[in-house]
């Protein structure tokens, strides 16, 4: 049973992310029985209105995809407020609402500090990324990378950075969807994850990134407003004062006054930091995040967008912290949402749903556990539809076809690419129920601000980088990430069954990122080539492009 904790508790924290964190402590916290809870009908008949409702959206938006353009970025005609909930919807997944309120409720403020690290990230996004990306991009990040690089080889590795990131993030979603479709809904664990890839191919496959970003946007709103919900209603409890809230959670936890101390879940600094690292810098090269900043009209729009979902993903966080505060008090002092050891039934992972039982009853218990499948699918959705545009633009359209396959194949392509990703998701979902996935989504950050950040963002900022120093930069960061982590205590220990790792620490990324920038460096300066120096000469005209926009609507991949 204390495998099958830890399997829980890391299969969950995988969803949002959590498991880029150490699963020991993961194991930890999520202590207690996983139990299947009774079927809710209200849950799955609110859980098929949604389903109908995006389908239907779907088939409208597949009505009004028919080039590239509206595949890819949904025309270009999406707002800046549309896309901040979007990109907000993007980044809130499940377990952000019942990981990060099961960490809340288990380490106080430990827990809700770590969701402060998802966040930081996005002032970078806003000050150095987002307008320049909606001036010089296209239809994927490879188009900014490859702007004055070689475009074969960069966009091979941007390709390769694209796909590794989606493909851990997509087994971890895959994985955790059905573990938790499993507990909610009394669902086969099998066919779970088969419904969920069927609904991803459905929703990319038709209606594209239209489709994509409603899903999102519904998605969003559903879960902001659950939770605001939630959040009043528990807070009524103490006079909405947060003080009270605070005072009567010390006094309940078995932790008392630590719950309000750091130290409870990092004690090591070098692992702070490498962390906060990680999903800073891994944020803002999230392939399926920065895809989304070519929806909108302009830079304006574009910068909009970081801010309104900022302020969503920020409230959000702001919710979830008050969630696990109050489960703390409203919950873990209640024998029905206790088991015979005093633990909380289903783990600590299950808190918000208690709590949702606690102040909304059987029918508001029924709309969060559709809410929370809900968010899966929409994630999912949008990580095909970044990892089916690698395949189709960057190495097909643009390596294979040198730019010059025609947009209707390419959308083609693109499609068999989604469905080929689906299966593969599914399979890959089922062959990985039993295993340790607690790594996956941490290599994916790890990678992502390892080999795709680097090379993106000197690529706009640098006039030294050229296309070798990208390319082995790139290539060195991704190899000394999956290193880093395989060599690790999660995978070299716990996975793979040595005694001690190779590798001390959990997050790769405070070793990983400044190998990769030192790379991309060292290879660029030292390339006196004539390629690199007609690299170098171009960087003016993609500077002015990148600060002005002119040429950026009629301009193609290049």
């Amino acid at each position: 049973m204390k495998a099958s904790r830890a399997m829980f508790a890391t299969a969950l924290a995988a969803v949002a992310g959590l498991a880029s964190v150490s699963p020991a402590w993961a194991a930890g916290a999520i202590g207690g029985e996983v139990q299947k809870q009774a079927v809710n009908p209200t849950a799955i008949v609110m859980f098929l209105i949604f389903v109908l409702m995006t389908l239907g959206i779907t088939y409208w938006a597949a009505r009004r995809t028919k080039s590239a353009k509206d595949f890819y970025t949904a025309g270009g005609g999406i707002t800046g407020f549309q896309n901040g909930l979007a990109i907000a919807g993007d980044y809130m997944s499940a377990a952000t609402l019942l990981g990060l309120t099961g960490l809340t409720f288990a380490k106080g403020y430990d827990g809700f500090v770590y969701s402060i690290a998802f966040l930081v990230g996005w002032p970078l996004i806003l000050f150095l990324m987002a307008e320049r990306l909606r001036n010089l991009g296209k239809y994927t990040f490879a188009d900014i990378t490859a702007y004055r690089l070689n475009q074969t080889k960069i966009r091979t590795l941007s390709a390769c950075g694209s796909l590794s990131v989606v493909a851990l993030y997509l087994i971890a979603q895959m994985v955790g969807a059905g573990k938790l479709i499993q507990l909610l809904f009394g669902l086969d664990y099998a066919y779970a994850v088969m419904l969920v890839g069927v609904l991803m191919i459905a929703y990319v496959t038709f209606g594209g990134m239209l489709a994509t970003t409603w899903v999102q946007i519904i998605k969003a709103c559903m879960l902001l407003g659950a939770g605001t919900f939630m959040a009043v209603m528990a807070m009524s409890q103490f006079g909405f004062s947060l003080e009270t809230l605070a005072k009567k959670a010390v006094e309940v936890h078995p932790m008392h006054d630590a719950i309000m101390a750091p130290g409870s879940l990092l004690s090591k600094p070098v692992e702070a930091i490498s962390l906060g690292l990680g999903l800073m810098f891994g944020t803002a090269g999230l392939p399926h995040i920065l895809m989304r900043f070519f929806t909108v009209t302009d830079a304006k729009e574009a910068r909009k967008s970081v801010v309104y979902s900022t302020g969503f993903i920020g409230y959000f966080f702001l919710v979830v912290g008050i969630l696990g505060l109050s489960a703390i008090v409203i919950v873990g002092t209640d024998p029905q949402f206790l088991d015979a050891d005093g633990k909380l039934r289903g783990g600590n992972n299950m808190a918000v749903m208690h709590l949702a039982k606690a102040v909304g009853g059987d029918l508001f218990l029924g709309f969060i556990s559709a809410v929370a499948f809900a968010t899966i699918l929409a994630v999912v959705a949008g990580l095909a539809l970044a990892g089916a545009s690698a395949v189709s633009h960057d190495l097909y359209a643009s390596v294979i076809k040198k730019g010059k396959a025609d947009e209707r194949t390419e959308i083609r392509v693109s499609k068999i690419a989604t469905l080929a990703m689906g299966v593969l998701a599914v399979v890959l979902g089922i062959l990985f129920e039993k295993q340790n996935i607690a790594f996956m989504v941490g290599l994916a950050f790890a990678i992502a601000a390892s080999a795709n950040f680097p090379v993106l963002i000197l690529s706009m900022m640098w006039k030294g980088t050229t296309t070798r120093g990208a390319l082995i930069g790139g290539f060195i960061g991704l190899l000394t990430a999956l290193t880093l982590v395989i060599t690790g205590p999660t995978v070299w220990v716990q996975v793979i069954g040595f005694k001690d790792a190779l590798f001390p620490f959990e997050q790769p990324a405070l070793f990983s990122m400044p190998v990769a920038f030192l790379a991309i460096w060292f290879f660029s300066v030292t390339d006196g080539s004539r390629e690199a120096d007609e690299e170098k000469a171009k960087f003016g005209a993609q500077f002015v492009r990148s600060q002005t926009g002119l040429g950026a609507e009629s301009a193609s991949s290049h």
